[in-house]
C-alpha cells in the first residue's frame, strides 16, 4: 500500500515511479478524490461541532422552559446532512484505497529499466556447468526412467500440473527441506516455524495477495486460502501489532506445501516438475527496521545462494528489472540453478524487499528510537523452493546409465545412499 501523503508531496514523482512499471498516471486523478474526501470530512466535523453546540443550546432552553423547536429542526437538518457526507467520505475513501491497492510498490532507485526478464542483471555467477560425456537427460525423463516419478497416476488422480514421487526420489526431496532447515537454523539465525497452509483473507491481503492475484490463489468453500507461499502467514503473522526495536530483525523460515492455480501459464513447462500447482518450499522472511533492510536483503539472499554452493549446483544471481520486479517489491534477486537437460538458467529462488509496502496494509509497526510507532519492512526469499532444486539436482548429478549420484551433504539424510538407481 502506497503513503497518501507522499503522493501530495510529489505527485510527479509517483506518476514517475509507476511509468518504471508500465502503469498509467493516476496521481492527478488520486488527488481530486483526494481533495473532495478532505472537503466532505472537514464540512462533516463543522457539522458535528455546531450539532453538538445546538445540542447544548437547547438543552438550556428546555431548562427555562423556552422555545427549542428551531433549533430542534436544525439539528435534524444537519443529521441528515451528516449521514450524506459520511456516506460521500465513505464512498470516496473506498475509491481511493482501491485504487491505491491495485498500485505496484515504488521500484528501488538501483532497479534497471526493461519491460521483461531479458533485461535482468547478471550480479554473479558461481560454480561452472558441468561438462558431459553424453547427452544430459531432462529430470522428467530422470525420474520416469528410474520408476520413481509418476505424472500419469497424480494426473488420474488431481489433474495436470502433479506428481508422485516414490522410493528414493521422495526420500531426497525430504532431504533436501530438512538440509534447507538445518541450514538456515543452525548457520544463518533463522527460528523454524511451523504455520497453517489455510489463511483468511486478511492475511493474504496484508501480503499482497489480494485482490490483484485472486486468480492464481485456490479459494476452499468456507472462503479461506490455500497459501500460495509460506510468506503469507509468515509475514501476516505481526498485522496489527506493535513490535518492541530490540526484537528486530526477526527472521523465520518455514518448510511447508503452497498452492498456486498458475493462471495464464498454459503452455509453459507442461512436462515434468517445475511448473506445479502444489509443491514444497522453504521460505525465509525477515523483519526489520527500515535503515537495516536493504543489508537484510543481501544477507537473505545470501542464505539462499548457500544452499546451492552446499549442494554444488551451479547458479547465478539475478537482479530483476523493472518490468519483471514483482507487484509487491521494491528490490528482487532471482537465484538461476543451471539445468544441463535444459540447457538452460533456470530460477530456483526469489528474494525480495518489500520495504513498507506490506506493513502499510497490515499495520505492522515498531516503536522507533524516538518512541513513536513506524512502520516495518518486511522482506521475503525462497531458501529454496524444494522441488525445483530436487530438479537440479537430478539433471546436474545424473550418470550416462540414468542414475543419480547423491550429493556429499544428502547422503546423511539419505541414511547413507550414495546413487539412486532404477527400483
Amino acid at each position: 500500500m502506497h503513503d497518501l501523503r507522499a503522493l501530495r508531496a510529489d505527485p510527479e514523482g509517483f506518476d514517475a515511479a509507476l511509468k518504471r512499471r508500465g502503469e498509467p498516471a493516476v496521481a492527478t486523478a488520486l488527488l481530486l478524490l483526494d481533495r473532495d474526501r478532505r472537503a466532505a470530512e472537514t464540512a462533516l466535523q463543522e457539522l458535528q461541532a455546531r450539532r453538538k453546540q445546538l445540542s447544548k443550546e437547547i438543552g438550556a432552553l428546555r431548562r427555562t422552559g423556552g422555545d427549542s423547536s428551531a433549533l430542534e429542526a436544525e439539528v435534524a437538518c444537519a443529521k441528515a446532512r451528516m449521514e450524506e457526507l459520511q456516506t460521500q467520505v465513505d464512498d470516496l475513501d473506498s475509491r481511493i484505497r482501491g485504487t491505491l491497492e491495485r498500485l505496484p510498490n515504488r521500484l528501488d532507485a538501483g532497479v534497471p529499466d526493461g519491460a521483461d526478464e531479458s533485461a535482468n542483471v547478471v550480479v554473479h555467477q558461481h560454480g561452472t556447468p558441468r561438462e558431459f560425456a553424453f547427452t544430459p537427460r531432462e529430470h522428467f525423463e530422470l525420474g520416469e526412467a528410474l520408476g520413481f516419478m509418476d505424472f500419469e497416476t497424480a494426473s488420474r488422480l488431481s489433474g495436470a500440473r502433479f506428481v508422485v514421487l516414490r522410493g528414493p526420489l521422495a526420500r531426497m526431496e525430504r532431504a533436501l527441506g530438512q538440509f534447507m532447515l538445518d541450514l538456515h537454523t543452525g548457520e544463518n539465525g533463522y527460528v523454524e516455524t511451523c504455520v497453517p497452509v489455510l489463511v483468511n483473507n486478511e492475511a493474504m491481503y496484508g501480503t499482497d495477495k489480494l485482490p490483484k492475484f485472486a486468480d492464481q490463489s485456490f479459494r476452499t468453500e468456507d472462503g479461506r486460502w490455500l497459501i500460495p507461499t509460506a510468506e503469507v502467514p509468515l509475514t501476516a503473522s505481526i498485522a496489527g501489532q506493535i513490535l518492541p526495536a530490540g526484537e528486530l530483525p526477526r527472521r523465520n523460515v518455514a518448510l511447508s506445501s503452497c498452492f498456486r492455480s498458475e493462471a495464464g501459464a498454459a503452455g509453459r513447462d507442461t512436462r515434468g516438475m517445475l511448473r506445479q500447482h502444489q509443491f514444497q518450499k522453504v521460505e525465509m522472511v525477515s523483519i526489520t527496521t527500515p535503515e537495516d533492510s536493504d543489508a537484510e536483503l543481501e544477507r537473505m539472499t545470501r542464505c539462499a545462494e548457500m544452499v546451492l554452493e552446499r549442494l554444488g549446483v551451479p547458479y547465478r544471481r539475478m537482479l530483476l528489472c523493472a518490468g519483471d520486479t514483482g507487484f509487491g517489491a521494491a528490490r528482487t534477486y532471482d537465484l538461476e540453478a543451471w539445468l544441463p537437460g535444459q540447457k538452460a538458467w533456470r530460477e530456483i529462488s526469489s528474494c525480495s524487499t518489500t520495504r513498507d509496502f506490506q506493513a502499510r496494509r497490515m499495520n505492522a509497526r515498531y516503536r522507533a528510537a524516538d518512541g513513536k510507532p513506524a512502520f516495518v519492512h518486511t522482506l521475503n526469499g525462497s531458501g529454496l523452493a524444494v522441488g525445483r532444486t530436487l530438479i537440479a539436482v537430478m539433471e546436474n548429478y545424473q550418470n550416462e546409465d540414468g542414475s543419480i549420484t547423491v550429493p556429499d551433504v544428502l547422503r546423511p539424510y539419505m541414511g547413507g545412499v550414495e546413487v539412486i538407481r532404477a527400483g
